[in-house]
C-alpha cells in the first residue's frame, strides 16, 4: 500500500460521521491485507507526538532533568557521582506563570530530605538547585542560614565564619583593618554580582599611585579570598579578580642594627621595663608577635612559634646566649611590656629602622659568629622541611653549644 493510499484511507475515516462504527470497520478491513504493523506504529507515534506537544504547550508537565557535565562539576563532590550515574533523579515541573511566562520547579529527594527550588528561568533554577545541594551537604536537614549577597555583608560573614579560623589573631587584626580602611569604603554594599574587574582594578591602581605597594598586595589577597569564597557559596559564578592586573610589590627587607646601635638601644632603655624585652628580642630573634609568649625555662627562653597554621601550637626554645645572660640576672619571670610601647620607643631611637629589624640583627649575628644553620633555624623558628622536621631532634647540649658562639 502506498503512502497516497494510506492518506486516502485516513481522510475517509476522518470524514465519517460520529458513531458510524460499522463503516469504519469496513474501511479498516479493506486495508487490512496491505497495511503493515510498522506503518501503523509510525502513524500512531506521529499523531501521539503532535498531541503531546499540544498538551505540553497548554498544560503543566513534568520530566526528568538531565544535568550537563559542567553543571555536575559545580555540585558538591559527594553528589557528583550520584547525579552522573542517575543515582539521584531530579524532576523539573513546568507550569504556566501568567499568560506568557513559565515557572520551573526542580525537585529531588536525598536521604529522605526533599530538595525543592523554583524560578521563571530554567538556567537560574538549576543554579539555585546546585546552591541548595551545598546547603544540604553543610547543614543537613536544618534550615540553612541566610548568606549575605552584598560585598560588605558577605565579607563580614566570611571573616567571622571562615577567615578567623585559619589565621593567627595578629593576621586577623591586620586583615580587618585593611578591610575597614580600604575595601569597605570602596565597595560598600554593592551586590557581589554587580562587582566588575574594573571596579577592583581601580582600587589597586589608586593604592599603587599612592605608593602603598604592600597595602595593594594585602588588598589583592583579601579580595581574591573573598570572591573565591563567594564563588564556592554560589553567590557569583566567577571571580572578578581573575581579570585584574597586579604586580606584587617588591618587599624591602629590613636591615640589621650595627653593634654600636645595639649598644645604644640598650643604653637608651636602661632602667625601664622595655630594656629586658629589647635584649630578649635582640638575642633570641623572636618575631614581635611572639614576645608576649616568652617564658624563662632554665637555660632556655621558650616561646610559641607564631608561623604554625591551622591552630597548631608549637613551641620553640632558644638558649640564653652570653649576650643575653647579663640582662637576666635576678629575673625569675619575664614581664612582657606592651608591644605598642616597645614599637614607639624603638621608632623614636631609630626612625629609619623597624622593630622587626631586631630579628634580622639576630639572624645576621648568627651567621657572623658561625652558628650552624640547623641550630639557627631552630632558634628563629624556621621550618626544616617535612623530612627535616620528621627526622631532626637536636639535643639541648648541641643548641647550647651553638648559642654560646654568640659572644661578641
Amino acid at each position: 500500500m502506498t503512502n497516497q493510499e494510506l492518506d486516502n484511507i485516513l481522510k475517509t475515516l476522518k470524514s465519517l460521521p460520529d458513531g458510524n462504527d460499522e463503516l469504519a470497520r469496513a474501511v479498516l478491513k479493506a486495508a487490512a491485507d496491505s497495511i503493515t504493523l510498522n506503518k501503523v506504529k509510525e502513524l500512531t507515534a506521529t499523531v501521539g507526538n503532535k498531541e503531546q506537544q499540544k498538551t505540553n504547550e497548554s498544560m503543566n508537565y513534568s520530566e526528568i532533568l538531565i544535568f550537563s557535565k559542567e553543571e555536575i562539576l559545580k555540585m558538591p563532590a559527594r553528589f557528583r557521582k550520584d547525579f552522573r550515574c542517575q543515582g539521584i533523579t531530579a524532576h523539573v515541573h513546568k507550569r504556566r506563570s501568567g499568560k506568557k511566562n513559565w515557572n520551573y520547579e526542580i525537585r529531588c529527594q536525598i536521604n529522605k530530605l526533599k530538595v525543592n527550588v523554583s524560578s521563571n528561568n530554567l538556567e537560574e533554577a538549576k543554579q539555585k538547585f546546585i546552591k541548595r545541594l551545598y546547603e544540604v551537604e553543610t547543614y543537613g536537614d536544618t534550615k540553612a542560614p541566610t548568606i549575605p549577597s552584598t560585598f560588605d555583608g558577605f565579607s563580614e560573614y566570611y571573616f567571622e565564619n571562615f577567615y578567623k579560623r585559619k589565621v593567627k589573631a595578629e593576621t586577623l587584626r591586620v586583615g580587618l583593618n585593611q578591610y575597614k580602611n580600604h575595601l569597605k569604603p570602596h565597595f560598600g554594599n554593592i551586590p557581589l554580582k554587580r562587582i566588575t574587574p574594573k571596579i577592583c582594578q581601580d582600587l589597586l591602581d589608586r593604592l599603587d599611585e599612592q605608593g602603598k605597594g604592600k597595602t595593594a598586595d594585602d588588598v589583592h589577597s583579601l579580595l581574591n579570598m573573598i570572591f573565591k569564597a563567594a564563588v564556592k557559596h554560589n553567590i557569583i559564578h566567577s571571580n572578578p579578580m581573575d581579570m585584574v592586573f597586579h604586580t606584587k610589590h617588591e618587599q624591602q627587607h629590613g636591615s640589621a642594627l650595627t653593634k654600636e646601635e645595639e649598644k645604644l638601644l640598650l643604653e637608651k632603655t636602661a632602667e625601664t621595663p622595655q630594656q629586658l624585652m629589647f635584649a630578649i628580642a635582640l638575642y633570641t630573634g623572636m618575631r614581635p608577635n611572639e614576645y608576649e609568649t616568652a617564658k624563662l625555662d632554665g637555660d632556655f627562653i621558650v616561646a610559641i612559634n607564631s608561623k604554625r597554621k591551622h591552630g597548631k601550637v608549637e613551641y620553640k626554645k632558644i638558649p640564653v646566649t652570653p649576650m643575653l645572660k647579663p640582662y637576666l640576672v635576678g629575673v625569675d619571670e619575664i614581664q612582657f611590656s606592651s608591644l605598642r610601647i616597645m614599637r614607639d620607643r624603638f621608632n623614636k631611637i631609630f626612625p629609619k629602622h623597624k622593630l622587626y629589624d631586631l630579628r634580622t640583627t639576630f639572624y645576621t649575628r648568627c651567621q657572623e659568629c658561625g652558628v650552624a644553620d640547623v641550630a639557627r633555624n631552630e632558634f628563629v623558628g624556621h621550618s626544616l622541611g617535612a623530612l627535616g622536621n620528621a627526622y631532626t631532634d637536636l639535643s639541648d647540649e648541641f643548641l647550647i653549644r651553638e648559642a654560646n658562639k654568640l659572644n661578641y
